[in-house]
């Protein structure tokens, strides 16, 4: 259990935030004194401070949103030097480390996709549940999420709608955004909720109507899926001989991202009889959940976003990191930029 004498009372860090799976999380990275950690997604700092508190070691935060980096300056200071907070995509964590001054790292972890701190705030134009304007972008610069409902056709619409937010009503969901872009600009959570609320039904206690197509706009605009897979390859090259990988996810596409992750990083892959003299990799890390890890019933009562989360853990081997392509593991979409300009 968590021991070593840190806490943040103020600052709007910790104290607000309570991590999914968060002791889960740390008995996994095994967490010692004199480790460098990495927090790939920093936002409130509820991981970071965890770790921090568990032992006499060091976090290096990462995270695109320039708010959630600006929040934590307050836990830089009672950290006394064992915390340094980077605005990056955490796609670059092994990038980062280095320029840090760290060859290698003892852990890393992530806690996938959107922020409970970005949905609360109506300004993001993350959430359904308040009306604010159609942005989702998390680290403010690129296309937003309205850029893409006033640009993109309808079929690149209903793939994204239905690759990413598995909505079966994805065609009608794009054919309505379509038109009514037609008649007027779709610039608010409200304007689009209402439009997709005309297609999709729900009964009570269902998801609300707008769920599915919210969170699939959010991951094509933040690049979520591709961030992840690169973020994955990144903790590979980072780690050192027995530095541990934790990722908790949200849904099932990122959790089958990263599954199949280490399952072919925990594989020897590489010779055939085909081609015999092509050399094995060998496997980069040793899984450690054979299952991945959820909440109980007392932590899915007490904090409800982690009914849906799953976390999976690995550590690293002495073999070196795989160089193949990971794009097998992505749905095939065209990119932000190509939506963009119509391509």
């Amino acid at each position: 259990m968590i021991s070593h004498s840190f806490s943040l009372n103020a600052g709007g860090g910790a104290d607000r935030h309570i991590p999914v799976l968060g002791q889960s999380a740390l008995d996994f990275l095994n967490v010692r004194d004199g480790g460098i950690y990495i927090d790939g997604t920093f936002g409130a700092g509820g991981y970071t401070s965890a770790i921090l508190a568990a032992a006499n070691c060091q976090v290096i935060g990462i995270d695109r949103d320039q708010t959630a980096i600006t929040a934590g300056f307050g836990m830089v200071e009672q950290a006394a030097g064992r915390l340094t907070l980077i605005e990056d995509q955490f796609s670059n964590l092994d990038t980062v480390a280095h320029d840090c001054g760290h060859e290698y790292v003892d852990g890393v972890v992530l806690d996938v996709g959107v922020s409970s701190m970005q949905l609360d705030q109506p300004e993001r134009g993350f959430s359904f549940r308040f009306d604010g304007p159609l942005d989702m972008r998390m680290a403010k610069h690129g296309p937003s999420a309205a850029d893409v409902v006033a640009t993109a056709d309808e079929t690149d619409l209903a793939n994204i709608i239905y690759l990413l937010g598995e909505e079966r009503h994805s065609r009608g969901v794009a054919r309505a955004i379509v038109k009514a872009r037609t008649e007027a600009p779709i610039e608010t959570t409200a304007a689009l909720a209402r439009i997709i609320g005309s297609v999709v039904r729900s009964k009570p206690h269902e998801i609300h109507p707008a769920t599915r197509t919210f969170q699939a706009l959010r991951i094509f605009v933040n690049d979520e899926l591709g961030e992840l897979v690169a973020a994955l390859a990144a903790a590979e090259r980072i780690l050192k001989p027995g530095g541990r990988l934790v990722v908790v996810s949200f849904h099932s596409l990122e959790d089958r991202i990263v599954k199949s992750f280490l399952v072919a990083r925990g594989e020897a892959r590489g010779g055939s009889r085909h081609l015999p003299q092509v050399e094995q990799a060998a496997a980069s890390f040793t899984t450690l959940t054979k299952r991945p890890v959820v909440a109980d019933d007392a932590e899915n009562a007490s904090n409800p976003r982690a009914r849906s989360a799953k976390l999976r853990a690995a550590e690293r081997t002495e073999a070196p990191a795989h160089d193949d392509d990971l794009c097998d593991l992505l749905p095939r979409l065209p990119s932000l930029d190509d939506v963009m300009q119509g391509r």
